[in-house]
């Protein structure tokens, strides 16, 4: 059985070869840049902020309105929540053996029969992916079976931009069947060891040097 999150089925899909000495291998290890430094950052400080109340350093107060209006929603707030599924669909602990996938929700507010999830984005807003979105949706349905609708939205905390997305509980099946193809490509990869390298434009930020289009920036 395989075990996957959305970011590291993504990795899958833009490199198996990449993927494999990353997540299966382990003789290579991806370099922490600035960009994700900055991010990690910040997804602690909003936080901390949502969680503790803690006061939000003066480079990051420009993101105290949107935080304060989020936080005006009514229901319970799980600010990095962890949520966890077996291959059946069923909730399970996190780090539970027989999980099948994960993730993390920067922030989900619960309120009856309704749901929020916002994914922080540090980055450029130019190709919104909301496709996160839909997993982290369907994960809630499970763990929170009076949960009936879904109001997502990326926050692209630097570009001052929300992109919302919508969600039912009958949409369920039709959210799946967006996962299907991908999970079974990465299923097929580990029984059949296939791993090809897929190069891109980003070959030059990739650490696996042995691989043939591995080029130096």
């Amino acid at each position: 059985m395989i075990q996957w999150s959305y970011s590291s089925l993504k990795e899958f899909l833009n490199c198996p070869k990449q993927y494999y000495h990353l997540k299966v291998a382990k003789d290579y290890q991806k370099q922490t840049t600035p960009q994700m430094f900055y991010g990690s950052e910040v997804h602690k400080a909003l936080e901390d902020y949502v969680r503790e109340g803690k006061p939000l350093a003066k480079n990051y107060e420009f993101i105290k309105p949107v935080l304060d209006e989020l936080l005006a929603i009514p229901g319970e707030k799980y600010p990095e929540h962890k949520m966890a599924l077996t291959v059946d669909k069923e909730p399970c602990d996190f780090d539970a053996e027989n999980r099948w996938v994960r993730g993390i929700v920067d922030l989900l507010i619960v309120d009856g029969e309704t749901a929020y999830i916002i994914d922080y984005k540090t980055g450029s807003n130019r190709y919104p992916d909301p496709k996160q979105l839909k997993l982290m949706a369907l994960m809630t349905y499970a763990h929170f079976p009076a949960v009936k609708r879904i109001k997502a939205g990326l926050l692209f905390v630097l570009k001052n931009t929300f992109i919302p997305e919508e969600y039912q509980r009958d949409e369920s099946e039709n959210l799946w069947k967006g996962f299907i193809n991908d999970t079974n490509r990465l299923k097929l990869a580990y029984e059949n060891s296939m791993w090809p390298p897929q190069p891109t434009g980003l070959c030059g930020w990739c650490p696996v040097s042995s691989c043939k289009f591995h080029r130096e920036r």
